[in-house]
């Protein structure tokens, strides 16, 4: 807050946080999509190659890119790219909210058998947003990007929104 007390707008926000910078970047946006297909029911997948490749077609310097799952049956997360960790997480979430019997589910009273699946996203996330720092993603130690499939063998969906200058 300023001294005098008084919370500043947007615009003056912006015009004190520039003051002194003689050459502003343009703020840029890019938007690309993963399409995924598992086969599996369920499995992780590293896709840090892919969101850094998007990063550095968009030619954002500094920013951060928004990796989301556009299925309500899927995830995005970061973690370490270790198997075993994977395994612990796949064997945790099946304690979590077991696939069978289906017909615990009121969900899967509509017919369908994902229940699971719902309940698994929720607990991995929808979403990570990674911080771009002198054009590359700035992780810290092991960290990666995963897309976490819960109820696959369709094509589904993840969304990569570079935003930066």
């Amino acid at each position: 807050m300023p001294r005098s007390g008084r919370v500043r707008t947007v615009a003056e926000t912006a015009s004190a946080s520039t003051a002194g910078r003689a050459n502003v970047g343009a703020m840029k946006s890019h938007t690309e999509y993963l399409w995924m297909n598992v086969p599996t029911r369920r499995a992780f997948v590293n896709i840090t190659d892919e969101v850094a490749a998007a990063v550095e077609k968009s030619g954002v310097r500094e920013g951060m890119v928004l990796v989301n799952a556009m299925h309500i049956s899927a995830s995005v997360f970061i973690n370490d790219a270790e198997s075993g960790l994977h395994a612990d997480y796949d064997a945790w979430l099946e304690r979590l909210a077991p696939h069978a019997p289906t017909s615990q589910y009121r969900h899967n009273d509509t017919g369908e058998d994902n229940a699971d699946a719902h309940l698994k996203r929720q607990v991995m996330g929808r979403e990570v947003v990674i911080a771009i720092t002198k054009g590359a993603l700035d992780f810290g130690p092991w960290e990666q990007v995963f897309y976490g499939e819960f109820d696959g063998r369709r094509r589904k969906r993840v969304l990569v929104k570079v935003i930066g200058e």
